[in-house]
């Protein structure tokens, strides 16, 4: 069985409204595409290790729908909602992200930002995640990059290794 990684996250800015974040893991392609894609295993690595999801709905083609709750272990409730774009199995998942708000309509796409999730082949049978978010506005980027998402991040990618390492 292939061993984790303490692999090393990059977080970059390419572009006033763009943020980069840069993992490779130890694991086959196919199998981090899996973890990212199953409801039933992103239930376990998209909290992070800040709280249980709730609801992991996943719609994965494009045109379909997706939506994440978690409750934190402050006790408080966070949603995230958006739409698939564009979908290359085991390559590439081009989506919109939603922050739900208080007030705002839960299927809205207003403020949303898109990402776009790349895995590529890395060497030793590893794979390189890149998340590239437009944010839309340098104020929404800056307000992304300090939420306190690259620690989340970190974590979720850390379980995404465990779990696609233990589906060999």
């Amino acid at each position: 069985m292939a061993q984790t990684s303490s692999g090393t996250m990059d977080v970059t800015f390419p572009g006033d409204q763009e943020i980069l974040i840069t993992r490779t893991v130890n694991a086959p392609r196919h199998l981090v595409y899996r973890a990212w894609t199953t409801p039933e295993l992103v239930r376990k690595w998209w909290p992070g290790r800040r709280g249980e999801m709730t609801v992991a709905d996943m719609d994965l083609r494009v045109g379909g729908a997706w939506r994440y709750v978690m409750v934190a272990h402050g006790e408080f409730e966070v949603a995230f909602h958006g739409v698939y774009r564009e979908i290359v199995p085991n390559e590439r998942i081009v989506h919109t992200e939603v922050m739900e708000t208080e007030g705002a309509s839960p299927d809205s796409e207003e403020g949303a930002v898109v990402n776009t999730v790349t895995f590529d082949e890395a060497d030793g049978g590893a794979t390189t995640i890149r998340i590239r978010t437009d944010a839309g506005s340098r104020e929404v980027r800056d307000m992304i990059a300090q939420s306190g998402m690259e620690g989340g991040v970190r974590e979720q990618f850390e379980i995404i290794e465990e779990l696609a390492v233990s589906l060999t």
